[in-house]
């Protein structure tokens, strides 16, 4: 198991930009996919973006494609979450979420969680 800390949340305008950071506990984290994940109050939690151990396999919600990036620094045992163009729509506490490999993008596929960031949009 990895363990997971989110940073980077916090109160930005609309079309403003953030990044997020995922850091992962111990020394095989580069062999975890890691899945961005977001709930809204009231709301189920919903896939964001993931990438895949080698970051070779990107996937991106319809609804960020071209607005977030999803990298990942192995050395740094960190994956990250560039924000840009933020819509009050994208307001959230955002989870990371680790599993082995490769990604998918359900939550219920990944067995380590964070215990989130939140991410506020203003108009």
């Amino acid at each position: 198991q990895v363990q997971l800390r989110e940073s980077g949340g916090g109160l930005v305008q609309a079309g403003g930009s953030l990044r997020l950071s995922c850091e992962g506990s111990g020394r095989t984290f580069g062999s975890f996919a890691v899945g961005w994940f977001r709930q809204a109050p009231g709301k189920e939690r919903e896939f964001v973006a993931s990438i895949n151990w080698s970051a070779t396999d990107l996937k991106y919600a319809d609804s960020v494609q071209g607005r977030f990036t999803i990298s990942r620094d192995n050395a740094k045992n960190t994956v990250y979450l560039q924000m840009t163009s933020l819509k009050l729509e994208d307001t959230a506490r955002y989870y990371c979420a680790s599993r082995s490999l490769w990604a998918t993008t359900s939550a219920s596929d990944y067995g380590s969680w964070g215990q989130g960031t939140q991410v506020t949009v203003s108009s």
